[in-house]
C-alpha cells in the first residue's frame, strides 16, 4: 500500500523520517524563483522585492511540510531541514531587502551605508560642473537635475550596500529559522 488513504489524497504526515524531498518538488521552484528575483534585482531594490518575497514564503509555509524528527546528521529530516532553513532565509532577504535598503536601524550595514550620503554629494557637485552653463539659465533646472543624479547616485551605492550584505542576512534567517524548527520539532517528539 503506498501512501494514499482511501479517499486518494496524499495525507500530510504520512512521509515518515525516511522520505525525501523529492516528493515536494515545489521548493526547488520556489528556491529557484528566489535566487532569479535576487539575482535579476539591478539597481535599486524595489517593494516588488517585498511582494515575490511574501509570496514565496506563504506558499512554502502553506504547501512544505518537513519530515518526522529524526536525530542524527544523516538523516532525511537534516537534510530536509536545512534545505528549508536556507530557502527561507533567502525568501526573507528578499522580502527585506527594500526595507534592508532603506532603513539604517533596521540593518546598519557598518562601515558601507555610510559611503552613500558622500557619493551623493560628489554626483551634485559633478552634475553641476557638466552642466554649469545651465546655472546662469535656468537655475531651478540645474537644482533639480543635481538633486535627481545625486538622488540615483545614492540609490544605486544602498542598493549595491544591501545586496553585498544580503547574504549576511540570509544565511543569520536562515539559522534562527532551523534552530526554531528544530526545537519544535524535537519537543514534538518527545511529547
Amino acid at each position: 500500500m503506498d501512501d494514499h488513504s482511501a479517499g486518494g489524497a496524499r495525507t500530510p504526515g504520512s512521509a515518515g523520517a525516511g522520505a525525501d524531498a523529492s516528493d515536494q518538488p515545489g521548493v526547488i521552484g520556489i528556491a529557484l524563483a528566489a535566487v532569479l528575483t535576487a539575482i535579476l534585482a539591478q539597481g535599486f531594490w524595489q517593494w516588488f522585492a517585498t511582494y515575490v518575497g511574501v509570496t514565496l514564503l506563504a506558499v512554502i509555509c502553506c504547501f512544505y511540510r518537513l519530515p518526522r524528527y529524526a536525530p542524527g546528521l544523516r538523516a532525511a529530516y537534516a537534510r530536509n531541514l536545512t534545505a528549508y532553513s536556507l530557502v527561507v532565509g533567502l525568501c526573507l532577504s528578499i522580502a527585506l531587502a527594500p526595507m534592508l535598503q532603506r532603513w539604517a536601524w533596521l540593518f546598519p550595514m557598518p562601515g558601507t551605508r555610510d559611503r552613500c550620503g558622500a557619493l551623493g554629494a560628489y554626483e551634485r557637485i559633478r552634475t553641476e560642473a557638466a552642466l554649469a552653463d545651465l546655472a546662469g539659465r535656468d537655475g531651478a533646472a540645474l537644482a533639480d537635475a543635481q538633486a535627481v543624479q545625486s538622488h540615483a547616485a545614492v540609490a544605486d551605492c544602498l542598493s549595491a550596500t544591501t545586496t553585498l550584505w544580503l547574504p549576511v542576512y540570509a544565511v543569520g534567517a536562515a539559522v534562527l529559522v532551523g534552530l526554531a524548527a528544530w526545537c519544535v520539532d524535537r519537543a514534538r517528539t518527545a511529547a
